[in-house]
């Protein structure tokens, strides 16, 4: 199932990609491309597989998403070596266990760069006293492997051995930035990529000065990373626990530019105009910000009309896109008041035909 996911296989891979995105953006005035690659190998730091038990065996399987036939997974070579030693690791220890495998149907894995794991286990039946016991006798065991987190799902249930989020730490140049990363919440997966991200964004907006303005900023990924090029910097996120994740990140960064205001892009965009108050926004005087540039991540949906409208009113636009359809529809109304300056391909999902862009634009 995964021939495909070879070293000799990258570089064809990643030519087909440029290609692809060179024929996609053909009407527009593209500067020459920046392409950032990937580790060919063991590059993700999340993976989720279903469980398939067999009499006495059990084992990780997914599914093929053009057949949607299901298929054994014993390692996985997308996964990080971490990821990996705790897949066999796990399974080899409740193989035996029934109170941990008994209903047990996904297994969910987020690791870090920087050595931590959260594991989270999910089932078709309520946990109880005993399950809590045997799932701290686990954690004790996995703990041998790396520092390690366990949450056990079940309808209406969720149990925390000992926390939901892992922190991980990031090298962007020659710094590190350090971000929460919490179970079920939007993080990038391909961490090295991500470095390269956040690297490139920081190196197009040294010595710009002015205010940033970042529009679904999840836990803060571009906000505390840029937040050394700009005066302050404003983020807004309409995920509860991205925007807590954010407060985390902050403080963990010693940052005391930067602001997170819970709230949708078009509601900001209202606030902006005067249109509306918001209770969310008392104490922040958003006329006294110099709107230079707007950093946007948005879903794979892209920018709504309102929210091309607003960011069209900016100086400098940051445009980071993980699909390139929508980007190329924004990007047909952006250009009738901005030049795009730079073009990045980055590589977060290799031998995948997804792709993510970069487009740093400014006002004609």
């Amino acid at each position: 199932m995964f021939s495909h996911i070879h070293p000799d296989n990258y570089q064809s891979q990643l030519d087909e990609k440029q290609q692809s995105i060179t024929a996609d953006f053909a009407e527009f005035e593209l500067p020459a491309f920046e392409i950032f690659t990937s580790p060919t190998l063991n590059y993700r730091q999340r993976a989720e597989f279903r469980v398939w038990h067999e009499g006495d065996d059990l084992y990780y399987i997914m599914f093929d998403s053009d057949t949607k036939q299901k298929f054994r997974v014993d390692d996985f070579p997308v996964a990080s070596e971490l990821i990996n030693q705790f897949m066999s690791a796990l399974l080899a220890d409740i193989k035996d266990k029934e109170v941990l495998r008994q209903r047990l149907f996904q297994v969910d894995f987020l690791a870090t760069l920087s050595g931590e794991v959260l594991v989270s286990l999910l089932y078709h039946k309520q946990l109880d006293e005993q399950w809590l016991e045997q799932a701290k006798q686990l954690k004790a065991r996995l703990s041998a492997i790396a520092p390690v987190d366990i949450i056990g799902r079940a309808r209406k249930q969720k149990v925390i051995l000992d926390k939901d989020y892992v922190m991980e730490t990031l090298t962007v140049g020659e710094k590190q930035f350090h971000y929460q990363q919490v179970e079920n919440s939007f993080t990038q997966p391909n961490a090295k990529v991500n470095e390269k991200m956040l690297h490139w964004a920081q190196q197009a907006t040294k010595n710009i000065g002015g205010d940033l303005i970042e529009l679904y900023c999840g836990n803060g990924n571009f906000s505390i990373a840029l937040a050394e090029n700009f005066d302050r910097v404003l983020g807004t996120e309409i995920s509860k626990s991205s925007v807590k994740s954010a407060q985390v990140n902050i403080a963990a960064n010693k940052l005391d530019n930067v602001d997170i205001v819970r709230m949708a892009s078009e509601d900001f965009s209202q606030a902006m105009n005067g249109e509306r108050v918001f209770r969310r926004l008392e104490g922040f005087d958003l006329t006294s910000y110099n709107y230079q540039t707007v950093l946007v991540d948005p879903p794979r949906a892209g920018l709504d009309p309102d929210s091309v409208e607003l960011v069209s009113r900016f100086e400098r636009i940051i445009y980071i896109s993980c699909n390139p359809v929508t980007l190329r529809e924004n990007l047909a109304e952006l250009v009738k008041t901005h030049k795009i300056e730079h073009f990045a391909l980055f590589d977060q999902f290799p031998y995948t035909h997804h792709v993510e862009t970069g487009v740093i634009l400014s006002r004609l």
